[in-house]
């Protein structure tokens, strides 16, 4: 099998947009293609892909709506542009998308959102109920309110931030040029796209250039997008959003852009990653009968299988899962705060809404933050 079948076997594709496409180099929002991007987005999803669809464009939309002569440079100028724009952003693809009676998400996101593990997991839960409903969720920057995502941040990383996030395996980033090139081709007629190599390959940040006038990333940006997407087996495409048909092209498998590759597969990957960030801040007992599934199965971890619990914790931390003699049998990304978990320990799922008030997660661990030992 070809790399390149690797998106199309992809079940779920994190689509980031570029400033300079969306806003049509600021000309205001670049409507004819939002509605390409989106009839194929439609098309994919028929096909069983589950699309996220990280965006930028607001402060450009918003300089070309309020009439100003350039991006500001003044961090409040570019919050009221960030506000003025995002409302035609969104606005924009929500008629898009009802055309065909499909359903959207607007989510504002800030890089703090995915570092901070409560809401991290937040955020997990949300986007994975918004795709099960077949919504398909629209996310940004939160450039309104957040200052230093404004001075730093940059879609890209949150892009490869929410392919982790929701374990996606294909990272589609969208730009004016055609792929990742050895050189600038717009100042270089000898610039030679670089087809597919993997993404930690560090030679590539020798190839990197700066960012364009009405966006904050350049190249450099979305290769270190395609670094923190392989953390998770995210394989990246850096491809041309301006070129006919370019997200159906990717799905049959054409040898377009640049295709930059994880060093592992994204289960691997993923545990590994989990593993070697997260401090353990309690323990889960367990029973025999939940040790013997989860060794064996690699299935969820349910509250009835935990015999009691050790430590004070919050959502979102990481526990480990040990036998009744003590012994670590994996450790994983708790869904309850050690005071709730308590409560629904020995209890089977359907007892959590009448025990806590609310119908919260089934698992006490997904099987997806899980790490077997």
């Amino acid at each position: 099998m070809s790399n390149r079948d690797l998106l199309k076997s992809a079940k779920t594709w994190v689509i980031k947009i570029g400033s300079s496409l969306v806003t049509d180099n600021g000309k205001g929002l670049n409507r004819e293609a939002i509605a390409a991007w989106v009839e194929q987005i439609v098309e994919l999803q028929k096909q069983g892909i589950a699309v996220v669809l990280v965006s930028s464009g607001a402060v450009a939309e918003g300089v070309a709506r309020l009439g100003l002569k350039g991006r500001p440079t003044a961090i409040h100028e570019q919050q009221a542009a960030a506000a003025v724009g995002q409302m035609g952003l969104i606005e924009a693809y929500e008629r898009c998308f009802s055309a065909f009676n499909k359903h959207t998400a607007q989510v504002l996101l800030t890089h703090d959102d995915l570092s901070d593990r409560t809401r991290y997991l937040n955020a997990k839960s949300t986007l994975n109920s918004l795709l099960k409903m077949g919504v398909t969720p629209i996310i940004n920057e939160n450039d309104t309110v957040v200052t230093e995502e404004i001075c730093f941040g940059d879609n890209d990383t949150l892009g490869g931030l929410v392919a982790n996030l929701i374990n996606a395996q294909a990272l589609i980033i969208m730009t004016d040029q055609d792929g990742f090139y050895d050189a600038d081709p717009r100042s270089n007629s000898q610039a030679q796209l670089i087809r597919e190599a993997k993404s930690n390959d560090n030679s590539l940040l020798q190839h990197a250039g700066s960012s364009g006038a009405l966006g904050k990333g350049g190249m450099l940006t979305k290769l270190k997008a395609a670094k923190l997407a392989a953390r998770s087996g995210t394989a990246t495409a850096i491809v041309n959003g301006n070129q006919k048909g370019v997200l159906l092209d990717l799905y049959k498998g054409v040898e377009i852009g640049s295709l930059l590759l994880p060093d592992e597969q994204p289960i691997a990957a993923r545990k590994q990653w989990l593993a070697s960030h997260l401090k353990i801040c309690g323990n889960l007992v367990l029973d025999e009968g939940a040790v013997d599934v989860l060794k064996k199965s690699g299935r969820s971890l349910l509250p009835v299988g935990i015999q009691s619990i050790k430590g004070k914790f919050l959502r979102g931390e990481m526990v480990a899962c040990v036998d009744s003699k003590g012994k670590t049998v994996a450790r994983g990304l708790v869904n309850y705060d050690a005071d709730e978990a308590q409560l629904i320990i020995n209890k089977t799922s359907d007892q959590i809404q009448s025990i806590l008030g609310y119908d919260g997660d089934h698992e006490m661990i997904h099987r997806d933050n899980l790490i077997l030992l």
